[in-house]
């Protein structure tokens, strides 16, 4: 399965995109069985045009693949200006604090010890619990 998500892109990004998958919501692109070279090749027409895209505008597009992070491959072409991690096979979003974020309170909750694990907590794992019960 192959996504591709816009958003105030041109109008040719949509009419090209329409040509070779199903728009199922507005700037909203699907392909079931979409093949490597096809999707190759319709990034790469995006990526020419991607000096058209607005600084508010771009592109996200992605699909499945085991070998990489999270189970998926990103593709970005400008907004939303996201840093991507790969940390431990999983995909991660680098967000910048803002005049938004209460610093103080972000270093409090940094500094505060964690209370120990407590091993009987049904909310863990069955196979983490300490079962005492088949004594």
């Amino acid at each position: 399965m192959t996504i591709a998500v816009t958003r105030n892109t041109p109008g040719r990004f949509r009419g090209f995109l329409c040509s070779c998958m199903l728009e199922i919501a507005p700037g909203v692109f699907a392909a079931p069985r979409m093949k490597t070279a096809v999707r190759e090749r319709v990034w790469n027409v995006m990526v020419e045009w991607s000096e058209l895209v607005p600084d508010d505008g771009g592109v996200v597009m992605f699909w499945r693949d085991a070998e990489a992070p999270s189970g998926m491959v990103v593709r970005l072409i400008g907004y939303p200006k996201k840093e991507l991690l790969e940390h431990e096979g999983v995909w991660l979003t680098l967000t910048n604090l803002t005049a938004a974020h209460d610093i103080e309170e972000l270093r409090t909750v940094s500094d505060t010890d964690e209370a120990p694990v407590n091993d009987t907590d049904p909310m863990l794992p069955h196979h983490l619990q300490n079962d005492d019960s088949s004594d």
